[in-house]
Protein backbone atom coordinates (compact mmCIF):
# COMPACT_ATOMS: atom_id res chain seq x y z
CA UNK A 1 0.00 0.00 0.00
CA UNK A 2 2.84 2.23 0.33
CA UNK A 3 3.14 2.69 -3.53
CA UNK A 4 1.57 6.17 -4.47
CA UNK A 5 1.16 7.36 -1.09
CA UNK A 6 4.30 8.27 -0.93
CA UNK A 7 4.57 10.55 -4.14
CA UNK A 8 1.32 11.78 -2.77
CA UNK A 9 1.95 13.87 0.95
CA UNK A 10 -1.15 15.75 1.22
CA UNK A 11 -3.68 12.48 1.39
CA UNK A 12 -5.88 13.73 3.64
CA UNK A 13 -7.14 11.02 6.06
CA UNK A 14 -10.49 10.96 4.12
CA UNK A 15 -8.95 10.24 0.66
CA UNK A 16 -6.78 7.39 2.88
CA UNK A 17 -9.11 6.21 4.35
CA UNK A 18 -11.26 5.77 0.88
CA UNK A 19 -8.30 4.18 -0.80
CA UNK A 20 -7.82 1.30 1.38
CA UNK A 21 -11.72 0.58 1.59
CA UNK A 22 -11.59 0.50 -2.11
CA UNK A 23 -8.67 -2.01 -1.79
CA UNK A 24 -10.31 -3.79 0.59
CA UNK A 25 -12.77 -3.94 -1.14
CA UNK A 26 -11.17 -5.24 -4.84
CA UNK A 27 -9.09 -7.62 -2.82
CA UNK A 28 -12.11 -9.32 -0.81
CA UNK A 29 -14.79 -9.71 -3.64
CA UNK A 30 -13.39 -7.97 -7.34
CA UNK A 31 -10.25 -10.77 -7.21
CA UNK A 32 -11.66 -13.52 -6.31
CA UNK A 33 -14.49 -13.05 -8.18
CA UNK A 34 -13.05 -12.44 -11.67
CA UNK A 35 -10.52 -14.87 -10.68
CA UNK A 36 -13.61 -17.41 -10.71
CA UNK A 37 -15.38 -15.94 -13.68
CA UNK A 38 -12.65 -16.55 -15.98
CA UNK A 39 -12.67 -19.60 -15.29
CA UNK A 40 -16.50 -19.92 -17.02
CA UNK A 41 -15.85 -21.01 -20.78
CA UNK A 42 -19.48 -19.90 -21.75
CA UNK A 43 -19.95 -16.13 -21.62
CA UNK A 44 -23.45 -16.78 -21.67
CA UNK A 45 -23.35 -19.16 -18.53
CA UNK A 46 -20.82 -16.24 -17.09
CA UNK A 47 -23.87 -13.29 -17.44
CA UNK A 48 -26.23 -15.32 -16.10
CA UNK A 49 -24.53 -16.59 -13.02
CA UNK A 50 -25.00 -15.69 -9.71
CA UNK A 51 -21.69 -14.75 -9.12
CA UNK A 52 -21.43 -12.07 -11.28
CA UNK A 53 -24.71 -10.54 -10.48
CA UNK A 54 -24.04 -10.44 -6.33
CA UNK A 55 -20.19 -8.71 -7.28
CA UNK A 56 -22.19 -6.35 -9.14
CA UNK A 57 -24.56 -5.94 -6.51
CA UNK A 58 -21.65 -5.44 -3.87
CA UNK A 59 -20.05 -3.00 -5.87
CA UNK A 60 -23.67 -0.57 -6.26
CA UNK A 61 -24.28 -1.14 -2.74
CA UNK A 62 -21.13 1.32 -1.88
CA UNK A 63 -21.76 3.63 -5.03
CA UNK A 64 -19.25 2.63 -7.06
CA UNK A 65 -21.53 2.40 -9.59
CA UNK A 66 -21.94 6.21 -9.52
CA UNK A 67 -18.22 7.14 -9.66
CA UNK A 68 -18.79 9.83 -12.50
CA UNK A 69 -21.96 11.79 -10.84
CA UNK A 70 -21.98 14.39 -8.64
CA UNK A 71 -23.01 14.10 -4.91
CA UNK A 72 -26.12 16.62 -5.86
CA UNK A 73 -28.08 13.45 -7.63
CA UNK A 74 -26.45 10.89 -5.07
CA UNK A 75 -23.27 10.50 -7.07
CA UNK A 76 -19.99 9.71 -5.10
CA UNK A 77 -18.91 13.55 -5.90
CA UNK A 78 -15.39 12.35 -5.56
CA UNK A 79 -12.80 14.77 -6.97
CA UNK A 80 -10.70 14.29 -9.61
CA UNK A 81 -8.11 12.56 -7.46
CA UNK A 82 -10.54 10.66 -5.65
CA UNK A 83 -11.72 9.35 -8.79
CA UNK A 84 -8.27 8.54 -9.98
CA UNK A 85 -7.86 6.55 -6.65
CA UNK A 86 -10.73 4.75 -6.57
CA UNK A 87 -10.67 3.67 -10.31
CA UNK A 88 -7.02 2.48 -9.59
CA UNK A 89 -7.73 0.54 -6.59
CA UNK A 90 -10.91 -1.41 -8.62
CA UNK A 91 -8.80 -2.22 -11.19
CA UNK A 92 -6.14 -3.66 -8.75
CA UNK A 93 -8.64 -6.11 -8.28
CA UNK A 94 -10.48 -6.74 -11.41
CA UNK A 95 -9.90 -4.43 -14.47
CA UNK A 96 -12.78 -6.00 -16.15
CA UNK A 97 -15.45 -5.01 -12.99
CA UNK A 98 -13.72 -1.70 -12.76
CA UNK A 99 -14.40 -0.71 -16.64
CA UNK A 100 -18.35 -2.74 -15.84
CA UNK A 101 -19.02 0.46 -12.93
CA UNK A 102 -17.48 3.16 -15.17
CA UNK A 103 -19.82 1.54 -18.19
CA UNK A 104 -22.91 1.54 -16.07
CA UNK A 105 -23.05 5.09 -15.01
CA UNK A 106 -22.32 6.52 -18.41
CA UNK A 107 -25.80 7.16 -19.75
CA UNK A 108 -26.70 8.92 -16.05
CA UNK A 109 -23.25 10.51 -16.56
CA UNK A 110 -24.09 11.99 -19.84
CA UNK A 111 -28.01 12.49 -18.70
CA UNK A 112 -26.42 14.56 -15.74
CA UNK A 113 -24.22 16.98 -18.23
CA UNK A 114 -27.56 18.12 -19.93
CA UNK A 115 -30.41 17.40 -17.35
CA UNK A 116 -33.90 18.06 -17.72
CA UNK A 117 -37.49 17.20 -15.51
CA UNK A 118 -37.98 13.99 -17.64
CA UNK A 119 -33.92 12.77 -17.49
CA UNK A 120 -33.40 13.76 -13.86
CA UNK A 121 -36.88 11.85 -13.07
CA UNK A 122 -36.27 8.75 -15.05
CA UNK A 123 -32.72 8.01 -15.74
CA UNK A 124 -29.85 10.10 -13.25
CA UNK A 125 -31.90 9.71 -9.51
CA UNK A 126 -33.26 5.59 -10.18
CA UNK A 127 -29.72 5.42 -11.34
CA UNK A 128 -27.87 6.71 -7.93
CA UNK A 129 -30.52 5.16 -5.90
CA UNK A 130 -30.22 1.74 -7.14
CA UNK A 131 -28.00 -0.46 -4.60
CA UNK A 132 -28.56 -3.77 -6.30
CA UNK A 133 -27.33 -3.88 -9.63
CA UNK A 134 -31.05 -3.26 -11.19
CA UNK A 135 -30.49 -0.29 -13.73
CA UNK A 136 -26.77 -1.00 -15.41
CA UNK A 137 -26.13 1.82 -18.26
CA UNK A 138 -23.89 0.51 -21.20
CA UNK A 139 -22.10 2.61 -24.03
CA UNK A 140 -23.21 1.73 -27.25
CA UNK A 141 -20.57 3.53 -29.97
CA UNK A 142 -18.71 1.63 -32.23
CA UNK A 143 -20.20 -0.25 -35.57
CA UNK A 144 -20.23 -3.40 -37.53
CA UNK A 145 -17.87 -1.11 -39.85
CA UNK A 146 -17.09 1.41 -37.42
CA UNK A 147 -14.33 1.28 -34.89
CA UNK A 148 -11.60 4.03 -33.70
CA UNK A 149 -12.69 6.23 -36.19
CA UNK A 150 -16.02 6.98 -34.22
CA UNK A 151 -13.70 9.12 -31.79
CA UNK A 152 -11.61 11.07 -33.97
CA UNK A 153 -13.70 14.18 -33.74
CA UNK A 154 -12.12 17.65 -35.21
CA UNK A 155 -9.95 15.37 -38.05
CA UNK A 156 -10.66 15.90 -41.30
CA UNK A 157 -11.62 12.25 -41.71
CA UNK A 158 -14.13 13.07 -39.14
CA UNK A 159 -16.16 15.05 -41.02
CA UNK A 160 -16.39 13.26 -44.29
CA UNK A 161 -19.78 12.91 -46.17
CA UNK A 162 -18.62 9.55 -47.32
CA UNK A 163 -17.94 7.72 -44.24
CA UNK A 164 -20.85 7.77 -41.80
CA UNK A 165 -22.57 5.39 -39.35
CA UNK A 166 -25.16 2.71 -39.75
CA UNK A 167 -26.95 3.52 -36.71
CA UNK A 168 -29.33 6.30 -37.59
CA UNK A 169 -31.62 8.71 -35.38
CA UNK A 170 -34.55 10.59 -37.69
CA UNK A 171 -36.68 12.77 -35.49
CA UNK A 172 -40.77 12.39 -35.93
CA UNK A 173 -42.90 14.77 -34.27
CA UNK A 174 -42.08 14.45 -30.36
CA UNK A 175 -40.30 10.86 -30.43
CA UNK A 176 -36.74 10.08 -31.99
CA UNK A 177 -36.50 6.62 -34.00
CA UNK A 178 -33.46 4.92 -34.14
CA UNK A 179 -32.56 2.42 -36.72
CA UNK A 180 -29.36 0.21 -37.29
CA UNK A 181 -26.89 -1.76 -35.40
CA UNK A 182 -24.00 -1.24 -32.68
CA UNK A 183 -21.29 -3.64 -32.88
CA UNK A 184 -20.18 -6.60 -30.34
CA UNK A 185 -18.19 -4.44 -28.69
CA UNK A 186 -20.51 -2.78 -26.57
CA UNK A 187 -19.57 -3.13 -23.17
CA UNK A 188 -21.72 -4.31 -20.99
CA UNK A 189 -24.15 -4.56 -23.60
CA UNK A 190 -25.94 -8.06 -22.74
CA UNK A 191 -27.06 -7.15 -19.45
CA UNK A 192 -27.60 -3.37 -19.70
CA UNK A 193 -31.54 -2.17 -19.08
CA UNK A 194 -30.27 1.52 -20.59
CA UNK A 195 -27.51 2.66 -23.77
CA UNK A 196 -26.24 5.62 -23.83
CA UNK A 197 -26.33 5.58 -27.94
CA UNK A 198 -23.75 7.18 -30.58
CA UNK A 199 -26.62 7.80 -33.59
CA UNK A 200 -25.90 9.54 -37.28
CA UNK A 201 -28.31 11.89 -37.35
CA UNK A 202 -26.81 13.85 -40.41
CA UNK A 203 -25.16 11.95 -42.74
CA UNK A 204 -23.99 14.93 -44.95
CA UNK A 205 -21.43 16.01 -42.02
CA UNK A 206 -20.35 12.28 -41.98
CA UNK A 207 -19.15 11.27 -38.64
CA UNK A 208 -19.70 14.52 -37.35
CA UNK A 209 -23.42 14.41 -37.92
CA UNK A 210 -24.10 12.67 -34.82
CA UNK A 211 -25.81 12.80 -31.54
CA UNK A 212 -26.12 11.44 -28.33
CA UNK A 213 -28.96 9.46 -26.62
CA UNK A 214 -30.64 7.30 -23.79
CA UNK A 215 -32.23 4.40 -24.76
CA UNK A 216 -34.07 2.54 -22.51
CA UNK A 217 -33.55 -1.77 -23.21
CA UNK A 218 -36.78 -2.77 -22.96
CA UNK A 219 -38.72 -0.54 -25.41
CA UNK A 220 -39.80 -1.85 -28.62
CA UNK A 221 -37.54 -3.05 -31.42
CA UNK A 222 -34.16 -3.36 -29.05
CA UNK A 223 -32.49 -6.61 -29.20
CA UNK A 224 -28.95 -8.08 -27.71
CA UNK A 225 -26.89 -9.99 -29.48
CA UNK A 226 -24.83 -13.04 -27.47
CA UNK A 227 -22.05 -12.09 -25.36
CA UNK A 228 -18.10 -11.91 -26.76
CA UNK A 229 -15.92 -15.29 -26.02
CA UNK A 230 -13.04 -12.91 -25.94
CA UNK A 231 -9.19 -13.20 -24.67
CA UNK A 232 -9.18 -11.11 -21.54
CA UNK A 233 -11.75 -9.12 -18.96
CA UNK A 234 -14.67 -11.58 -19.11
CA UNK A 235 -16.25 -10.28 -16.21
CA UNK A 236 -16.53 -7.22 -18.33
CA UNK A 237 -19.41 -8.70 -21.16
CA UNK A 238 -19.96 -6.70 -24.38
CA UNK A 239 -22.29 -7.81 -27.44
CA UNK A 240 -24.33 -6.07 -30.13
CA UNK A 241 -26.90 -4.60 -29.50
CA UNK A 242 -29.79 -4.23 -32.85
CA UNK A 243 -32.35 -1.42 -33.14
CA UNK A 244 -35.49 -1.72 -35.10
CA UNK A 245 -37.29 1.60 -35.23
CA UNK A 246 -37.22 2.27 -31.61
CA UNK A 247 -38.91 5.54 -30.56
CA UNK A 248 -37.60 7.67 -28.20
CA UNK A 249 -38.86 10.50 -26.43
CA UNK A 250 -37.55 13.80 -27.56
CA UNK A 251 -36.06 14.65 -24.12
CA UNK A 252 -33.72 11.83 -24.30
CA UNK A 253 -31.90 12.98 -27.29
CA UNK A 254 -29.35 14.84 -24.88
CA UNK A 255 -26.81 15.97 -28.14
CA UNK A 256 -27.08 16.96 -31.63
CA UNK A 257 -25.64 16.80 -34.66
CA UNK A 258 -24.63 20.63 -33.31
CA UNK A 259 -22.86 20.49 -30.80
CA UNK A 260 -21.92 16.49 -31.12
CA UNK A 261 -18.27 16.84 -31.90
CA UNK A 262 -17.74 19.05 -28.48
CA UNK A 263 -19.40 16.35 -26.29
CA UNK A 264 -17.77 13.42 -28.22
CA UNK A 265 -14.63 15.25 -27.20
CA UNK A 266 -15.57 15.49 -23.48
CA UNK A 267 -16.88 11.85 -23.64
CA UNK A 268 -13.33 10.55 -25.01
CA UNK A 269 -11.50 12.65 -22.55
CA UNK A 270 -13.32 11.21 -19.54
CA UNK A 271 -13.05 7.62 -21.03
CA UNK A 272 -9.88 7.68 -21.88
CA UNK A 273 -8.35 9.70 -19.08
CA UNK A 274 -10.19 6.45 -17.19
CA UNK A 275 -8.51 3.70 -18.62
CA UNK A 276 -5.79 5.31 -18.01
CA UNK A 277 -6.08 5.47 -13.99
CA UNK A 278 -7.40 1.53 -14.55
CA UNK A 279 -4.35 0.03 -16.11
CA UNK A 280 -2.36 1.71 -13.68
CA UNK A 281 -3.73 -0.23 -11.03
CA UNK A 282 -4.03 -3.69 -13.41
CA UNK A 283 0.24 -3.06 -13.91
CA UNK A 284 0.63 -2.54 -10.46
CA UNK A 285 -1.52 -5.77 -9.30
CA UNK A 286 1.11 -7.56 -11.69
CA UNK A 287 4.29 -6.18 -10.29
CA UNK A 288 2.67 -7.14 -6.69
CA UNK A 289 2.74 -10.60 -7.69
CA UNK A 290 5.34 -10.76 -9.36
CA UNK A 291 7.54 -9.13 -6.00
CA UNK A 292 5.89 -10.99 -3.78
CA UNK A 293 6.94 -14.41 -6.06
CA UNK A 294 10.95 -13.17 -6.72
CA UNK A 295 10.91 -13.06 -2.66
CA UNK A 296 9.70 -17.03 -2.19
CA UNK A 297 10.76 -18.47 -5.50
CA UNK A 298 14.14 -20.33 -5.00
CA UNK A 299 16.26 -20.66 -8.13
CA UNK A 300 19.89 -20.90 -8.35
CA UNK A 301 20.18 -21.43 -5.14
CA UNK A 302 18.63 -18.29 -3.59
CA UNK A 303 15.38 -16.39 -4.06
CA UNK A 304 14.60 -14.96 -7.45
CA UNK A 305 14.89 -11.42 -5.98
CA UNK A 306 18.61 -12.14 -5.20
CA UNK A 307 19.81 -12.16 -8.46
CA UNK A 308 20.46 -8.93 -10.06
CA UNK A 309 18.61 -9.69 -13.43
CA UNK A 310 15.56 -9.82 -11.75
CA UNK A 311 16.00 -6.66 -10.06
CA UNK A 312 16.84 -4.87 -12.97
CA UNK A 313 13.26 -5.92 -14.48
CA UNK A 314 11.05 -5.20 -11.16
CA UNK A 315 12.71 -2.06 -10.69
CA UNK A 316 12.04 -0.92 -14.39
CA UNK A 317 7.97 -2.33 -13.77
CA UNK A 318 8.24 0.08 -10.63
CA UNK A 319 9.40 2.99 -12.65
CA UNK A 320 6.99 2.62 -15.22
CA UNK A 321 4.33 2.66 -13.04
CA UNK A 322 5.18 5.46 -10.91
CA UNK A 323 5.70 7.23 -13.87
CA UNK A 324 1.85 6.17 -15.97
CA UNK A 325 -0.18 7.32 -12.37
CA UNK A 326 1.74 10.68 -12.27
CA UNK A 327 0.89 11.22 -15.75
CA UNK A 328 -2.93 9.94 -15.82
CA UNK A 329 -3.43 11.72 -12.43
CA UNK A 330 -2.61 14.90 -13.90
CA UNK A 331 -4.23 14.08 -17.19
CA UNK A 332 -7.31 13.47 -15.27
CA UNK A 333 -7.42 16.16 -12.65
CA UNK A 334 -6.49 18.95 -15.55
CA UNK A 335 -9.38 17.66 -18.04
CA UNK A 336 -11.82 17.41 -15.16
CA UNK A 337 -11.35 21.00 -14.32
CA UNK A 338 -10.79 22.46 -17.96
CA UNK A 339 -13.68 23.72 -20.73
CA UNK A 340 -13.12 22.37 -23.16
CA UNK A 341 -10.86 19.71 -21.80
CA UNK A 342 -7.50 19.09 -23.91
CA UNK A 343 -7.80 15.47 -25.52
CA UNK A 344 -4.34 14.65 -26.33
CA UNK A 345 -3.45 14.87 -22.19
CA UNK A 346 -6.39 11.86 -21.90
CA UNK A 347 -4.99 10.05 -24.97
CA UNK A 348 -1.65 10.37 -23.78
CA UNK A 349 -2.76 8.85 -20.50
CA UNK A 350 -4.29 5.92 -21.94
CA UNK A 351 -2.02 4.87 -24.43
CA UNK A 352 0.65 5.24 -21.92
CA UNK A 353 -0.86 3.33 -19.08
CA UNK A 354 -2.03 0.60 -21.15
CA UNK A 355 1.16 0.15 -22.97
CA UNK A 356 2.64 0.34 -19.64
CA UNK A 357 0.38 -2.40 -18.13
CA UNK A 358 0.96 -4.53 -21.37
CA UNK A 359 4.89 -4.67 -20.51
CA UNK A 360 4.60 -4.55 -16.85
CA UNK A 361 2.52 -8.14 -16.88
CA UNK A 362 4.39 -9.62 -19.72
CA UNK A 363 7.33 -9.26 -17.53
CA UNK A 364 5.58 -10.38 -14.78
CA UNK A 365 5.14 -13.74 -17.00
CA UNK A 366 8.72 -13.81 -17.38
CA UNK A 367 9.32 -13.51 -13.35
CA UNK A 368 7.20 -16.33 -12.88
CA UNK A 369 8.69 -18.23 -15.65
CA UNK A 370 6.82 -21.39 -16.51
CA UNK A 371 4.30 -20.62 -13.90
CA UNK A 372 3.45 -17.72 -15.51
CA UNK A 373 1.70 -19.77 -17.64
CA UNK A 374 -0.37 -21.31 -15.63
CA UNK A 375 -3.92 -20.68 -14.37
CA UNK A 376 -2.71 -21.28 -10.87
CA UNK A 377 -1.48 -17.69 -10.60
CA UNK A 378 -3.52 -14.55 -11.77
CA UNK A 379 -0.42 -12.81 -13.63
CA UNK A 380 -1.51 -14.94 -17.09
CA UNK A 381 -5.30 -13.67 -16.99
CA UNK A 382 -3.42 -10.04 -15.92
CA UNK A 383 -1.40 -10.28 -19.47
CA UNK A 384 -4.53 -10.84 -21.16
CA UNK A 385 -6.45 -8.39 -19.38
CA UNK A 386 -3.49 -5.95 -20.73
CA UNK A 387 -3.98 -7.22 -24.30
CA UNK A 388 -7.03 -6.41 -24.77
CA UNK A 389 -6.71 -2.80 -22.88
CA UNK A 390 -4.30 -1.52 -26.32
CA UNK A 391 -7.54 -1.90 -28.19
CA UNK A 392 -11.07 -0.67 -26.57
CA UNK A 393 -11.75 2.50 -25.89
CA UNK A 394 -10.30 2.95 -29.09
CA UNK A 395 -6.95 1.22 -30.40
CA UNK A 396 -4.08 3.19 -28.99
CA UNK A 397 -2.26 3.63 -32.52
CA UNK A 398 -5.61 4.98 -34.00
CA UNK A 399 -6.18 7.34 -30.70
CA UNK A 400 -2.34 8.49 -31.05
CA UNK A 401 -3.68 10.04 -34.52
CA UNK A 402 -5.78 11.73 -32.96
CA UNK A 403 -4.21 12.93 -30.36
CA UNK A 404 -1.42 14.29 -32.28
CA UNK A 405 -4.12 16.25 -34.82
CA UNK A 406 -4.36 18.22 -31.85
CA UNK A 407 -1.13 19.06 -30.74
Amino acid sequence: MALYRDLNMDLTPGQISMKEETHKFAKEVLRPASLELDKINDPMEMINSKLLKNTLKKGYALGYHTIYLPDSYGGLGTDPLETHIILEELSWGSVDFAVSFGCACFPAFMASMVPNDALIENIIEPFCKSTDASIIGCWGMTEPEHGTDVVSPFTEQFKDPDITGQCTARLEGDVWVLTGQKAAWVSNGTISTHCLVYPTIDPGMGMAGGGICVVPMDLPGVKKGTPLDKIGQRALNQGEIYFDNVRIPKDYMLVDQESYESMLDITLSTANAGMGAMFVGLARAAYDEALAYSKQRIQGGKPLFEHQLIKHKLFNMFTKIEAARQLSRAAMIYNYNNTPPRIEYSIASKTFSTQTAFEVTSEAIQIFGGNGLSREYPVEKFFRDARASMIEDGANDSLMITGAHHL
